[in-house]
């Protein structure tokens, strides 16, 4: 398997876009528009790499939509549906002291307070009021249980250390 590097996903392409070749595009970025910023794409797609370029993109409605260098029909879109976006995460802008990108924060180990491993986080949800972090249980965890923990930062989050794949968090094992 050949190393590729760091990579991050912003987003993924949900469906075609008119008869043009245009596709949809759900982005995580935020802004929304801010997946426009990367030009050159990697696509993954049931397992396979395709490097991809974006000729333009726009704001459409709720969402995005894209055109892709040399995909100027449906039936070709239409292939791309489904496929994951990333671009290395070198390429993404720095973040002020304290502020963290999910995929940072995916796979650090929870403890809380009182020194009590609650799992790891699997992933994040983006909940409208605050984003979440989905904990799931390890062998060294104190239980077997999934838990959702908000993600608030100086209130339920109280440190991250990245060196060290840890947060701490304000949480009762019981919830």
């Amino acid at each position: 398997m050949t190393q590729h590097p760091q990579e991050t996903v912003i987003g993924q392409i949900t469906s075609v876009f008119g008869v043009k070749g245009w596709l949809k595009v759900f982005s995580y970025t935020e802004p929304r528009e801010g997946i426009l910023t990367y030009r050159d794409w990697t696509l993954v797609l049931d397992g396979k790499r395709i490097p991809v370029k974006l000729e333009e993109g726009r704001r459409q409605g709720q969402g995005i939509v894209v055109r892709l260098k040399g995909v100027d029909d449906r039936e070709l879109a239409r292939t791309y549906g489904g496929a994951e976006i990333r671009v290395p995460t070198e390429q993404l802008p720095e973040l002020p002291e304290g502020e963290f990108y999910w995929h940072q924060l995916e796979g650090l180990e929870v403890f809380t307070v009182e020194g009590e491993c609650l799992g790891k986080v699997h992933h994040l949800l983006e909940t409208g009021s605050n984003d979440v972090l989905v904990v799931r249980a390890t062998a060294s965890s104190i239980d077997q249980r999934e838990r959702l923990i908000p993600y608030l930062p100086d209130q339920v989050i109280h440190g991250v250390d990245l060196d060290n794949s840890r947060m701490v968090v304000d949480w009762d094992p019981e919830f």
